[in-house]
């Protein structure tokens, strides 16, 4: 009895400690999230491409896209944010993985393997634009550089951030999946979920069919503002979530079960 009593104290204090973890790992993702946003707004206009704002930024950084470095590092701040939200989003998905019933943790496990993969992209991405492409432009070594720049609508840049943000869509419907529907919260978060990964993926499609060898960056900008909004929104969703399931001390799962 005593074994018993010790075992359920020690699953109880895990489950804690992972609502804890749960939810500053929520609210921090949501506050990247919000800060790449407003960042990248204010500080990163289109400067090329599809949607480059002419009348706005003065003239079109046209290829091979070397006479950028006048904007460095202002319109490079917000991948700093960017990238800490990605890493954060791989610990929150851990934190829903090892609160969710184990019946369903095959799709918490499936959304991990996706949110990893969208973390690698992005942090590769941003390291390359931050550790190589930044100094590269200010001491004037540009060769090379055309396909790593972020002004390359169809450069090596925006592929990344089309997988990234893809796979993190992808991850989105998995995360939906492990979750329950008993509450008006999580029914709440699963739709947000769900919805956004339609809209992640589709687009893609849909652009990809519409514009060709044409999509440019037009796909990155649909993913970034879907992605980021989700995890603003959902961010602050499931850090209620965690926070209430801290403050019972409950063992309820959001699969729906118990233990």
């Amino acid at each position: 009895m005593t074994s018993q009593v010790a075992s359920a104290e020690t699953a109880n204090s895990a489950r804690q400690r992972v609502c804890r973890l749960g939810f500053w790992a929520s609210i921090l993702t949501a506050v990247a999230a919000a800060a790449a946003l407003g960042i990248a707004v204010t500080t990163a206009p289109a400067r090329s491409g599809p949607f480059c704002l002419e009348d706005f930024v003065g003239s079109c950084v046209v290829y091979p896209y070397t006479d950028v470095a006048a904007f460095v590092p202002i319109e490079y701040i917000w991948m700093y944010p960017a990238l800490l939200m990605a890493l954060l989003f791989v610990v929150l998905i851990v934190c829903i993985h090892h609160y969710t019933a184990v019946d369903k943790q095959v799709y918490s496990q499936i959304a991990l393997s996706f949110s990893v993969i969208s973390a690698a992209a992005h942090a590769i991405n941003y390291f390359i634009q931050l550790a190589v492409v930044q100094p590269s432009l200010l001491k004037g070594e540009i060769e090379g550089l055309p396909l790593l720049s972020q002004y390359n609508p169809h450069g090596i840049f925006i592929a990344l951030e089309d997988v990234g943000y893809l796979m993190m869509g992808v991850a989105f419907l998995f995360v939906a999946a492990a979750l329950g529907q008993q509450e008006k919260l999580e029914r709440a978060i699963r739709f947000i979920f769900i919805t956004s990964s339609v809209l992640a993926v589709g687009s893609l499609i849909l652009l990809a069919l519409i514009y060709g060898s044409d999509l440019e960056y037009r796909y990155e900008v649909f993913a970034i503002l879907i992605d980021w909004i989700t995890l603003i929104i959902s961010g602050v969703l499931l850090g209620v979530f965690f926070r209430r399931a801290g403050r019972c001390g409950t063992s309820r799962l959001p699969g729906g079960s118990s233990s």
